[in-house]
């Protein structure tokens, strides 16, 4: 398997460097939480820049991550003396949890692993009676991908690009790909929304006065117009539940 303390660089840079990864990731955990209310337990799969753990680990009386790499592990660690969950060191294809989960978090993980139904198929065995998963994907069909498209910028809408391959994303989604490989693995979706319909590039946006105004509108749009936002987000549920 793939060392990630080698990717880990891009998830220890500045929060303050990451504007539209800020947005996104203070963004969906709030829709989930909507969704769930409180629940008994909740694993997410990934720390990243760690942004989702306070959302998460409030709406849980028990919250647990895993994630591949030591080096980010240990960086959130130094910086978040208040979390009290637990965080193991493992890759998603081996770890076995000693519980049950009422919700799993897949955020912004399919894009990465080798196999992504297999990851699906097995965390579908970790799910508690009538629990739920989330995925969340970039959209490889996003209305800006899509003028890239248009102006041939990139051959062809899946490609991946130089940021793509700093993250160590392996493919990209859209969503009839990500409704395939989640029906694969046993799963059925009973929510599709979108995440930041981005009409124009960064550049342009912080040329706006209300750039902040903006920016939160283009995310309260974006629910209703998941075909065209920068990331979608599915709620799945067991085809057996």
């Amino acid at each position: 398997m793939q060392n990630l303390d080698a990717v880990a660089d891009k998830y220890l840079a500045s929060r303050s460097v990451e504007i539209e990864n800020d947005l996104i990731m203070n963004w969906y955990p709030e829709r989930i939480a909507k969704r769930t209310g409180h629940v008994g337990a909740i694993l997410e799969l990934g720390l990243g820049h760690g942004y989702t753990v306070p959302y998460f680990s409030r709406m849980a009386d028990h919250h647990e991550v895993v994630e591949g790499s030591q080096r980010v592990i240990d960086h959130f660690r130094a910086n978040n003396d208040w979390y009290k969950g637990r965080l193991v060191q493992d890759y998603f294809e081996t770890y076995v949890p000693d519980r049950k989960f009422d919700v799993i978090v897949m955020g912004f993980v399919l894009e990465h692993v080798d196999d992504p139904k297999a990851v699906l198929r097995r965390y579908r065995e970790f799910l508690a009676p009538g629990g739920r998963l989330y995925v969340a994907v970039p959209n490889a069909k996003s209305l800006n991908r899509r003028l890239g498209y248009e102006m041939g910028m990139i051959e062809n809408i899946y490609d991946l690009n130089a940021t793509d391959h700093q993250l160590g994303h392996k493919r990209n989604y859209c969503r009839d790909t990500l409704r395939d490989d989640i029906e694969a693995s046993g799963f059925r979706s009973k929510l599709e929304e979108g995440i930041y319909l981005k009409p124009l590039p960064l550049g342009v946006l912080k040329t706006l006065d209300d750039m902040d105004a903006n920016l939160q509108a283009m995310l309260k749009v974006g629910v209703d117009f998941p075909d065209l936002c920068v990331a979608l987000l599915f709620e799945l549920e067991a085809t057996d539940a």
